[in-house]
């Protein structure tokens, strides 16, 4: 993959590290900018757009854990956690504070990559391909700005909710099943219920208000979006 449009904040405590980082994404075509702990990270984040941040653990100054934590308060953009913590429930609890993935050290710079491209496709952020914005019937979505409206009244959706409202509208009368909603909304590592998509569909609808119909239930199977113009 080579996307020279996507500009990813590495963000780790040692130099040696961050320079192996750089050198690879750079290789790959990424733009890079670098921060040496969470609270360096935080100011870039509100001074510069980035389309992703790999996000060390352990770190001085402010952690990766309480910088995920703070990040998402006023951003959405995707986090990837990088640590030598190995436990479940360390990488359990990164995801759950709003992390995207988690990847162990040591890791291949391979993998690094892949893990990148697949949060990248997963999260629809920035696509070349992608329109910037969708008029279906009352709905009306701003996919840079993340807005949404309905007969043009702001819908304010949580990053979850705007997550799965794009990739159904993206894939127009695709029948998702909860486990692959789950798995592409929330990630292969997440461990919740699949009641956790049935909760989010149910919100989500509520907020659409009248374009709330468009996401339908298929019955023993998921869901689907359909907008019947």
């Amino acid at each position: 993959m080579s996307e020279s449009m996507f500009r990813i904040l590495v963000t780790d405590d040692e130099e040696q590290m961050r320079d192996l980082l750089v050198s690879n994404l750079e290789k790959e075509g990424y733009e890079t900018v670098t921060a040496s702990n969470g609270l360096e990270a935080i100011e870039r984040l509100k001074e510069e757009t980035f389309h992703l941040v790999l996000l060390d653990v352990m770190m001085p100054e402010l952690d990766g854990l309480t910088a995920c934590m703070r990040i998402r308060e006023f951003s959405n953009v995707p986090i990837i956690l990088l640590t030598a913590r190995s436990e479940e429930l360390d990488r359990i609890h990164g995801l759950k504070i709003g992390a995207d993935d988690y990847i162990t050290k040591p890791f291949s710079p391979r993998e690094l990559l892949a893990r990148i491209e697949a949060t990248l496709r997963r999260t629809h952020s920035f696509s070349k391909e992608q329109e910037a914005t969708f008029d279906i019937g009352v709905l009306s979505i701003d996919i840079d700005g993340r807005a949404v409206s309905v007969k043009g009244k702001t819908v304010n959706l949580t990053r979850k909710e705007f997550d799965l409202l794009y990739l159904f509208i993206t894939n127009d009368e695709k029948v998702f099943s909860r486990e692959q909603l789950l798995d592409q909304i929330w990630g292969t590592e997440y461990h919740g219920n699949l009641r956790t998509v049935d909760t989010h569909i149910k919100t989500l609808r509520l907020k659409l208000g009248e374009a709330g119909g468009y996401i339908q239930t298929v019955w023993g199977i998921g869901y689907k979006f359909e907008a019947n113009e």
